[in-house]
């Protein structure tokens, strides 16, 4: 069975570019618009990664993180932040939160596709 990816995007063009590419993939793909509703999917099917868009209404993707971490059952799940090139210098930030790594948006097709093997390499 193919990796089990949840999509946590609030922008619905950013969540239909990143789902279609990664079903079109062969990965099997979970949305969430935000992190509460983020939060209700990982308790309902078991996720290899997590791509978390780091601004997000309600919740924001460092607190969702923060949430994942402390749960036993989510922690060792990879957690890549998706940020807005404009919070570059936040990198460092994201990874010491417990991210797994970081991409960029707008997206890079070709070096999106790349990444993906290689955090779902890194997945516990």
């Amino acid at each position: 069975m193919m990796a089990q990816i949840l999509v946590v995007e609030d922008n619905p063009m950013n969540m239909e570019l990143t789902v279609d590419l990664l079903e079109s993939w062969g990965y099997e793909v979970g949305q969430a618009e935000d992190g509460p509703e983020a939060l209700d999917k990982v308790k309902e099917a078991k996720y290899d990664l997590i791509l978390l868009d780091m601004q997000l209404p309600r919740m924001d993707g460092l607190e969702v993180l923060s949430h994942l971490k402390e749960d036993p059952d989510t922690a060792d799940i990879s957690v890549v932040a998706l940020t807005a090139h404009s919070m570059a210098g936040d990198e460092a930030k994201f990874l010491d939160a417990g991210c797994t790594g970081y991409i960029s948006k707008p997206i890079d097709i070709h070096e999106f596709k790349k990444q993906i093997p290689e955090y779902l390499g890194k997945t516990a």
